[in-house]
């Protein structure tokens, strides 16, 4: 097989270049090296002082036709010889790069951010859609279990509640009281020097009670319990224990979903009175040490200047936030495909899905109950 090769003549200012031989993978010299070196030096000379003839080279593939484009730095020579077949090959090769006899598609490169952005919103739709016909679901599982109170699984659900609420009460009650140390000492150095250090009983107790234990709580439960659910529903997809389900004909939302689903709504206030409380606490013993706040003076004006419609605020947060991270976590888990790449990809978008969906949430609740609870 005729390797490929290059010559080249001068004659009266003009290089003729003339490629010969076979230009395919198995044509070319193992270190393809040299050979760059050699066309993009031709290629550098002024156009004009250039001629190509391609005419004896015997096969061109695709391989050594991105070789010659990128060395003619993606664009066509002023001066070439080539067959039609040639020609049609380096075209093609152009084409995929972007550009077509030496002419780029700006009009294409300008659409790139527009066609990203519609390809983000049919996907966000598409899981919208998939989330919204998981609850439905859902609901017409708990119509079933109202008729066939037999058929609820308890174990799964009593499982999945053990793994949620009291495995998860060490970090949550970690995080809180840190959360509310640091709180109350910044709270500290600012309500000192306007002589209102009584005030950090409101701040604490607003502040924790009502946004910062719920918030926290659904980080961490998302991080945590959202991401475990993912992987375990994902496994399952893998190992095609979800297929084996559907062919004994087990339900897979009622053995499956709602089981997690009940669990989380009913763990996720639970854990966010017990991070709140972990959190005045915390801020509590700050204030003594930072402040001098006595702890008696601090656990009577707690009640005063926090109203019990925090409390309830809070705790339905807390319930809201738990049912929607496992129903996130739970839709990505289906849509596992039965490899182990698509298990990290989904397991990912679940726990950030989730954690952008309670932030929001939380706003909406801000602006619905910002006349509730509120002393004036």
């Amino acid at each position: 097989m005729p390797a490929a090769t290059i010559s080249a003549s001068e004659a009266n200012g003009v290089v003729r270049v003339e490629l010969a031989g076979e230009w395919t993978v198995a044509g070319l010299p193992t270190s393809i090296a040299p050979l760059q070196t050699q066309l993009r030096r031709l290629a550098d000379r002024p156009p004009e002082s250039v001629q190509w003839r391609l005419q004896t080279i015997l096969r061109l593939d695709s391989a050594a036709a991105i070789l010659l484009w990128h060395a003619w730095g993606r664009r066509w020579p002023s001066s070439i010889e080539l067959s039609a077949a040639h020609r049609q090959v380096i075209e093609r090769v152009a084409a995929s790069a972007g550009a077509v006899d030496g002419q780029s598609r700006p009009a294409r490169d300008l659409l790139l951010p527009l066609l990203g952005l519609g390809r983000w919103v049919l996907t966000a739709i598409d899981h919208l859609r998939g989330m919204i016909a998981l609850l439905g679901q859902l609901i017409l599982d708990l119509i079933h279990l109202g008729r066939h109170p037999r058929d609820m699984p308890w174990r799964e659900f009593s499982a999945h509640l053990y793994k949620s609420g009291a495995q998860a009460l060490p970090v949550t009650t970690l995080i809180g009281f840190l959360i509310g140390i640091v709180v109350s000492y910044l709270a500290a150095l600012q309500l000192k020097s306007f002589g209102a250090d009584v005030l950090i009983v409101n701040l604490l107790g607003i502040g924790i009670v009502r946004e910062l234990g719920p918030v926290l709580v659904a980080v961490l439960v998302a991080g945590r319990s959202g991401s475990a659910m993912t992987a375990q529903i994902g496994v399952m997809r893998v190992t095609e224990e979800i297929d084996a389900l559907a062919t004994m004909g087990v339900s897979r939302s009622l053995r499956l979903v709602l089981p997690k689903v009940l669990a989380l709504t009913v763990a996720m206030p639970l854990l966010v009175v017990w991070c709140s409380v972990a959190g005045i606490v915390g801020g509590m013993i700050s204030a003594k040490l930072q402040m001098d706040l006595s702890y008696g003076f601090f656990i009577e004006a707690l009640p005063r200047v926090v109203p019990v419609a925090n409390w309830w605020i809070g705790i339905g947060k807390g319930a809201v936030f738990g049912l929607l991270i496992a129903i996130i976590a739970c839709h990505f888990g289906l849509r596992v495909a039965p490899n182990t790449e698509s298990l990290s990809a989904r397991t990912t978008a679940a726990v950030v899905t989730a954690i952008t969906v309670s932030i929001l949430v939380d706003a909406v609740f801000a602006i619905l109950t910002r006349g509730i609870g509120i002393p004036l």
